[in-house]
């Protein structure tokens, strides 16, 4: 586990080109996994994964943001940045899980929704919208985990769960360092002051509550095999709990109203 880093040097391991993305997790620890691509209005966007996969005996569905590799996968995906019809095919993915009553696990690393103008031609907002509504009334089980960058509404397009866990050297947060110190103090440089401002960490965003569990990392940030040991005693232990929720969908609604309630009051949940 690393100790005593600053926010700014966790923002750097969160980005590290080697560190383990979310289909690394996927691929270590489903099986059986079955790809469901399109969202079946426009086309199907790379940057989104999503299908049935077997855990642990069971059947789930698995979601996750996804950077690529490659430069040629980086571009292709966007750097991880989904596009309105990735969102529209988690969405069309996640109703399948809710028709078969199949647990949702999904995996989160993207510094925010793509940007561009046919993005937001197509609907980027209101995709991200829907996704919000539909996750709030699914009556199965969410569990989330955030394992590298949590990038703004593009990131709780998929990370509204009924648990919520954080890396270690993940960061969480509404924009990125160096969009939050042009915006505020317009000068870009100021990144690791807005890193500390801003409370991204995952020990920050678990005394405020925006979070259920910490999972600790190898100080190696491209070591795996301990990565997935970890990650998964972390997600059966909270799936096992969630299983149990007599009603997921009111328990979900009740703990993200809950949250903005406390930081209206500006405190903790």
């Amino acid at each position: 586990m690393a100790q005593n880093l600053t926010a700014s040097q966790r923002v750097a391991l969160a980005r590290h080109s080697g560190r383990p993305g979310p289909m690394d997790y996927i691929q270590g620890l489903f099986t059986d996994l079955f790809e469901q691509r399109g969202d079946r209005l426009f086309g199907d966007d790379s940057a989104i994964f999503g299908g049935i996969a077997c855990y642990h005996g069971q059947s789930v569905t698995v979601l996750c943001t996804r950077k690529g590799k490659t430069l040629e996968e980086n571009l292709k995906m966007h750097f991880g940045m989904p596009e309105p019809e990735g969102y529209r095919k988690a969405q069309r993915i996640m109703e399948q899980a809710e028709k078969f009553g199949r647990p949702i696990l999904t995996f989160v690393d993207t510094s925010g929704a793509y940007p561009g103008l046919e993005a937001e031609e197509r609907g980027q907002a209101d995709a991200i919208a829907k996704s919000l509504a539909l996750m709030s009334r699914l009556t199965v089980p969410m569990v989330t985990v955030i394992c590298g960058e949590g990038g703004s509404g593009g990131a709780l397009a998929l990370a509204m769960g009924n648990r919520v866990l954080m890396l270690e050297n993940a960061v969480y947060s509404v924009l990125s360092p160096e969009g939050f110190a042009s915006i505020l103090w317009k000068d870009s440089s100021r990144m690791e002051e807005a890193c500390e401002v801003m409370k991204l960490t995952a020990a920050d965003l678990l005394e405020l509550g925006a979070i259920d569990e910490i999972i600790p990392e190898p100080e190696d940030p491209e070591e795996l095999p301990e990565r997935l040991r970890l990650v998964d005693a972390a997600i059966q232990k909270h799936l096992d709990a969630v299983k149990r929720l007599k009603d997921p969908a009111r328990h979900r609604r009740e703990k993200f109203a809950a949250m903005g309630r406390a930081w209206l009051r500006g405190g903790t949940v």
